[in-house]
């Protein structure tokens, strides 16, 4: 009620630019120190029922991640835990580091809950994040995943060089042993060259490649939304034969026929529709996966998720996990903890 009423609309003169800059800094802060780490507990800790969930050999407690887009350097490893989060997707992180798309990378589309993203995989970097997350102290049973992608620029506008610079990626954070698992980020709509590898010929390539590292995290494919499903699934087809353990359903949605009248529709596209417009699509998506491929899959259920049922929608529909950004914006920092409890009182 305090966010939602107070705080959000005070939030919302800034742009979302300076907003995510500031909660970034704020939240580093808070969980560098104990006095911050317990406030934050206090107030949006989930302290019920054991709902942890052990999947692919690591445990979440609770099975609510952080998915990637916002922490995208590392930072907030030690602030998480505190506010219902089971862990946190780091990235994507690239090869080489990325300053991003130029010009305006958020536009919040309020009546629609959403935001477009364009920021065009902005990072430090892979040895950069590498090593501030071996920097920062790791909670017990907090588990940190780290999505990788091609460089946003044009040396990897290419299949062949975007394929090396993966590989590079990839090789490096398995030789540091950072991160808990490994997200392969095949859908981002803002890079050079757009979505080269959502096709089965390239993406068999991709992985062909990467599978020449020895990796022993498990490794998921982060996948796009707007697919029919028959395209959809001939990726899963290379996917099945390959050594990943999963799939995320799935990154933003690139239809712009979902914004709602009273929010202003860009002339031209610039990025991805997060929050509710990938609800539907992601559903649908993570329905036909389990139904089709059984326990073969892992799936992380991301996209659309506003409210505790949203989330209990996925995990019906055979997410093992879920992640959110969105949502936290648009609802506050209880959600999570929201969503804890929800759980907590299903049959899931």
């Amino acid at each position: 009620m305090l966010y939602k009423y107070f705080l959000r609309p005070i939030l919302f003169l800034f742009s979302p630019e300076v907003v995510h800059y500031f909660f970034v800094w704020f939240g580093e802060i808070l969980g560098r120190f104990a006095p911050g780490r317990f406030l934050s507990s206090f107030f949006y800790g989930y302290h019920g029922r054991d709902i942890s969930k052990v999947v692919d050999g690591i445990r979440y407690k609770p099975p609510i991640i952080l998915a990637a887009g916002f922490d995208y350097n590392g930072r907030l490893t030690e602030i998480l835990p505190e506010v219902s989060f089971g862990g946190v997707e780091v990235g994507s992180v690239t090869a080489r580091p990325c300053s991003g798309n130029s010009g305006k990378t958020l536009t919040r589309l309020i009546k629609t809950r959403s935001i477009i993203v364009n920021k065009g995989l902005k990072n430090d970097g892979v040895d950069e994040v590498i090593k501030r997350l071996k920097s920062k102290k790791k909670k017990k049973d907090f588990v940190v995943g780290i999505n990788i992608a091609k460089t946003n620029d044009e040396v990897s506008a290419d299949s062949t060089s975007a394929i090396a610079d993966y590989f590079e990626s990839f090789k490096k954070l398995n030789e540091s042993r950072v991160g808990d698992y490994y997200a392969i980020n095949i859908s981002c709509p803002n890079a050079y060259g757009g979505e080269t590898f959502t096709t089965p010929v390239l993406l068999e390539k991709l992985i062909l490649k990467l599978s020449e590292i020895k990796c022993e995290k498990p490794v998921y494919v982060k996948m796009p939304i707007n697919l029919p499903w028959a395209d959809f699934s001939a990726l899963l087809d290379v996917l099945d034969k390959s050594f990943v353990n999963g799939v995320i359903i799935g990154n933003l949605n690139k239809d712009y026929s979902y914004i709602k009248n009273g929010d202003t529709v860009p002339n031209k596209y610039m990025g991805g529709l997060s929050g509710a417009p990938c609800r539907e699509l992601s559903d649908g998506l993570i329905k036909n996966t389990r139904e089709k491929y059984g326990k073969r899959f892992t799936i992380i259920g991301v996209g659309g998720i506003m409210s505790p049922e949203d989330a209990l929608t996925k995990f019906r529909l055979g997410a093992d996990l879920v992640g959110l950004i969105t949502g936290m914006i648009y609802e506050g920092p209880g959600l999570m903890k929201k969503i804890a409890k929800a759980y907590s009182l299903s049959n899931l």
